[in-house]
């Protein structure tokens, strides 16, 4: 009775590996790990953002609808929990989309804006700040990549034969992934005049005025 006991539990052990469930196991703790690294990127940007926002102001406080823009996307972006279960529901995943990709074309702006302003441009902190939004920019493009890739990887699992029938079997469920192509529309900067003139900054203004 022992004997078969074991032989039906090596059996069982060799039917979930022969219908993917060790794939699925494996490919739902990659995407784990990979939306963990897009949260921390995401969020060392958002961390960015107050100190960004207050430079900008220190030189062009007149700028009020970007410096606003930035400020209640960023507050929009850290009103929603980006826990492990948002990456099964496809709605709260669309929403913390919306709002990531409103983020970014608020800081699109404000950095467009801030060529209108050479000393702004040539301040150390400002150049620091910008430095550091660029490579976390960077950083972010990499983990969602990664997070695309194993969540692809995952819903082709589910989807395939036999693997899906274990998918059912185990409760396991394709996943929302991002949409770039509707993020890319989000983030689109607005066209501005560099033939302008360049709006005098705040201090300056303040100096002529003395």
């Amino acid at each position: 009775m022992r004997k078969f006991r074991t032989f039906l539990a090596a059996l069982i052990v060799l039917s979930l590996t022969g219908c993917g469930y060790n794939t699925l196991q494996s490919n739902d703790e990659q995407i784990k790990a990979s939306w963990s690294e897009v949260v921390n990127q995401y969020q060392r940007r958002a961390d960015l953002v107050p100190n960004l926002v207050n430079t900008v102001k220190g030189y062009a406080a007149q700028e009020k609808t970007v410096l606003l823009g930035v400020t209640n996307a960023r507050a929009k972006v850290g009103s929603i929990q980006a826990t492990p279960e948002l990456i099964n529901n496809p709605e709260a995943f669309a929403k913390f989309q919306a709002a990531q990709g409103e983020l970014s074309g608020a800081l699109s702006r404000l950095l467009v804006v801030s060529e209108n302003y050479p000393q702004l441009k040539s301040d150390a902190n400002f150049r620091d700040l910008q430095a550091q939004l660029e490579g976390t920019e960077n950083r972010i493009t990499v983990a969602r990549n990664r997070y695309i890739k194993s969540v692809q990887e995952f819903n082709v699992t589910v989807r395939s034969f036999p693997s899906n029938l274990t998918a059912m079997a185990f409760g396991f469920k394709t996943k929302p992934n991002f949409a770039v192509e509707n993020e890319k529309e989000i983030s689109r900067p607005p066209k501005v005049d560099f033939g302008a003139a360049p709006a005098t900054p705040q201090g300056e203004a303040q100096g002529a005025a003395q």
